[in-house]
């Protein structure tokens, strides 16, 4: 029984790694009026997600929205926000004036484009010039902006050109830190077991 219960466990501890080693990191937000600055009524939703690939360098953005109040002209995404953010305002990190193929002229869509993070053609040039000059340092400080989530997606419409709707991203809990938090209460369990057993 207790074999058994160390292979289960080693299976999961292995599968976890397997997880952990795949280099990525989730962000997602959820976008709305209220988080702008300053805030406004809209009743425009939407959500967001990106997805980094370290081992490839890329980003996806996946976003959806709708509701709201005027025709979309613009979405990027901003920051890094300063510390303290007295005023969470950024400027523009992706490319400008939109993302490339964001719909444009709509109240609702969605949004699915692939990012080559090494391209100076994913960034902003005013961000890469603010942040070292070089695409290496603007992808840095970009990757470091999302993991302390000081980086927002904007969405500027006829309506509210400084942003109708917006959201910080924060990131996703890795399956496998969460499965090693598991292992880590199932080996617990079944060590304190085996310790009242014995006494």
């Amino acid at each position: 029984m207790r074999i058994a219960l160390l292979f289960g466990c080693a299976a999961i501890i292995f599968a976890s790694m397997e997880a952990a080693f795949a280099h990525t990191s989730i962000y997602t937000t959820t976008l709305s009026g209220p988080n702008e600055f300053p805030a406004n009524p809209s009743l425009g939703t939407g959500t967001a997600k990106v997805t980094v690939d370290y081992d490839l360098l890329t980003m996806r953005v996946q976003a959806t929205f709708s509701g709201l109040s005027g025709n979309t002209t613009a979405s990027h995404i901003h920051g890094p926000i300063p510390a303290p953010p007295a005023n969470p305002l950024a400027g523009v990190a992706t490319p400008t004036p939109s993302f490339p193929g964001f719909p444009l002229g709509v109240q609702s869509g969605s949004y699915d484009q692939t990012f080559d993070m090494t391209q100076a053609s994913s960034f902003n040039p005013a961000f890469v010039t603010a942040n070292g000059g070089t695409v290496g340092t603007a992808m840095n400080v970009f990757f470091a902006g999302l993991d302390a989530g000081k980086m927002y997606l904007n969405i500027h419409t006829t309506n509210t050109p400084g942003g109708e709707i917006r959201g910080f991203f924060t990131l996703v809990p890795e399956p496998s830190t969460l499965g090693l938090g598991v292992v880590g209460l199932l080996a617990g369990a079944a060590f304190r077991r085996r310790a009242l057993a014995i006494a």
